[in-house]
């Protein structure tokens, strides 16, 4: 069977394993379902999520002349401390980042390759730790803004990481941590504006991936270069498809391409 459609980030279901759903336009994949099986992924094209044009894929799923135009591709989305909405303030369009910057923000620490630091929206507890591939976090403030947020995760990056090694991820190559003695540790460096947030009395969630077998030196697939690769699916772990040869996939690293998928 072939399915073909603009790739965008898989959506999540937090389960005893994890569920995973790749909507392919008039499809809806169910990925768990297809471990053990061999798949074929070809590249057909680009689409940019925003004028959906077949039009090379810049950043974020999108084109170069949309990234530097539409309001959801703003340098705050990366970097919440620039956030400006809570002052009024518009950086592209003021209606939709008040949508985005004036709800509550969850500021987390989360455990994929290593303990670090994050930033977002209360509403995407937990899928914004599957994504990342943490097999347990835990929040340690709620603030109603992104900026608050934004300069929380910028004073506790000075002692904690705030990136994740996807290889050492992929590998599985990390140890359980204490999130809640790094919570109170990290409690003190929390800026004055958001001490009154930090959230006291929380356990860890932990997150358990559906992987069959984890590979000991995970290789990148780029579609653009290698149009075309086949392998047998074994595992799905933050936005990665995992396979037997160690080849993996991170599909929203590749989101805005259209590809076709013979199962």
């Amino acid at each position: 069977m072939i399915y073909q459609g603009v790739l965008k980030k898989m959506m999540t279901e937090n389960a005893e394993e994890i569920q995973y759903y790749l909507n392919m336009e008039s499809d809806f994949i169910n990925m768990n379902q297809l471990l053990d099986k061999e798949i074929t992924l070809s590249f057909v094209k680009y689409e940019c999520l925003n004028c959906h044009l077949n039009k090379e894929i810049y950043r974020q799923g999108f084109c170069k002349s949309c990234f530097f135009d539409i309001p959801s591709a703003g340098d705050w989305i990366m970097r919440p401390e620039l956030s400006t909405a809570h002052l009024d303030q518009e950086d592209r369009d003021l209606a939709y980042e008040k949508s985005v910057q004036l709800k509550p923000h969850i500021v987390y620490l989360a455990n994929s390759s290593n303990v670090k630091v994050g930033v977002t929206r209360k509403a995407q507890v937990p899928t914004r730790w599957i994504d990342q591939g943490a097999h347990e976090a835990i929040e340690i403030v709620e603030v109603p803004n992104r900026y608050l947020a934004g300069i929380t995760e910028v004073a506790l990056k000075e002692f904690v990481g705030d990136k994740t090694n996807w290889r050492k991820m992929l590998k599985n190559d990390i140890e359980d941590e204490n999130l809640v003695e790094w919570r109170d540790k990290l409690k003190q460096h929390i800026p004055d504006e958001a001490k009154q947030y930090f959230i006291e009395n929380n356990a860890e969630t932990n997150l358990n991936f559906p992987v069959k077998k984890y590979p000991l030196k995970p290789k990148s697939l780029n579609l653009i270069k290698t149009p075309t690769y086949t392998g047998k699916l074994v595992g799905i772990k933050g936005q990665y498809l995992i396979f037997d040869d160690e080849t993996v996939f991170n599909v929203r690293s590749n989101e805005g391409l259209v590809v076709s998928i013979d199962i």
